[in-house]
């Protein structure tokens, strides 16, 4: 049964998801959480690991959650879910696209998709900075964790200034971490 509802849960967040893997990072998160399968913290422990490894990102989220609720059937499962409706759009779309690219109702169609996948982007990185870098309990919030925060806003200067590579800069933040810890 829980192979049926992650086959189905997984191809509905496929499917209704626009703008690749870190648009998906809302949806999936709500949705796991909403189901009980995982909580916010292995969330963004999943969202972590998926980031270290080749990949989309939503694509690796859901095995990993997959896997961790059905093993290695679990993680087949969750995958196909979530990779078979972008295989069966792509192939729909690509035949038409190449006909009417340059319509004008496809071109607004696009203009007004582009910042909706700007704000799922974006709320994904609010998401992700919230659990990594805030510190709460049961009761609620205790403050920002300061050492998350340099570790969050020097990894991102590096990146995007200095064009560090990210697994550099996962490596380093991870070294840090065990330096600080």
């Amino acid at each position: 049964m829980i192979y049926i509802q992650m086959l189905w849960t997984f191809f509905r967040l496929g499917l209704f998801t626009v703008g690749g893997g870190y648009a998906m990072l809302p949806l999936i998160q709500s949705e796991i959480e909403r189901l009980g399968w995982i909580t916010a913290e292995e969330f963004v422990d999943m969202i972590a690991i998926a980031e270290m490894t080749p990949g989309a990102i939503g694509v690796n989220t859901a095995t990993f959650v997959g896997f961790r609720l059905g093993g290695l059937p679990g993680a087949i499962v969750a995958t196909t879910g979530i990779a078979l409706p972008s295989l069966l759009v792509v192939v729909a779309v690509s035949k038409v696209l190449d006909r009417f690219r340059e319509h004008p109702m496809v071109e607004a169609v696009l203009f007004g998709i582009r910042p909706v996948v700007a704000g799922l982007i974006a709320s994904a990185a609010l998401f992700i900075a919230q659990a990594a870098i805030i510190e709460t309990n049961g009761s609620g919030f205790l403050g920002i964790d300061p050492v998350a925060l340099v570790i969050a806003i020097a990894s991102g200067i590096a990146v995007w200034r200095y064009h560090l590579h990210p697994v550099v800069a996962i490596v380093g933040a991870g070294l840090v971490g065990l330096i600080v810890l």
